[in-house]
């Protein structure tokens, strides 16, 4: 899902999650961390990894070695910025922009 550049990926998490497939566990770091969407996670039948947040009174606990290999998604996005026209976003159409970021991806995938 695309959005606008000053709205947090929070905002569209449970849509973007009700798109996904059903899996087993849903990986994702702190900033995702709130009682909805992890009563979200487990009503789709997931076990949510969420590290809590330092502030959070009750500190939930999540499977770390499940969590670190959160590494892989990070490293392909990382790929995906080695892209000058997507990590800019010269588009200014949505579709352009999309597009560029599945060509960017292909190619990263072969590399």
């Amino acid at each position: 899902m695309l959005t606008a550049g000053n709205v947090s990926d929070f905002v569209p998490a449970s849509e973007c999650l009700e798109a996904a497939p059903k899996a087993a566990a849903v990986i994702a770091d702190r900033g995702y961390d709130s009682d909805e969407l992890r009563d979200f996670i487990k009503e789709r039948g997931a076990k949510p990894v969420i590290p809590p947040k330092k502030n959070r009174k009750v500190q939930y606990r999540y499977d770390k070695a499940l969590y670190k290999t959160r590494n892989r998604v990070k490293r392909f996005f990382c790929r995906i910025k080695d892209f000058r026209r997507v990590a800019t976003r010269y588009d200014r159409q949505p579709y352009t922009f999309v597009a560029a970021g599945f060509l960017a991806s292909i190619v990263a995938f072969w590399l």
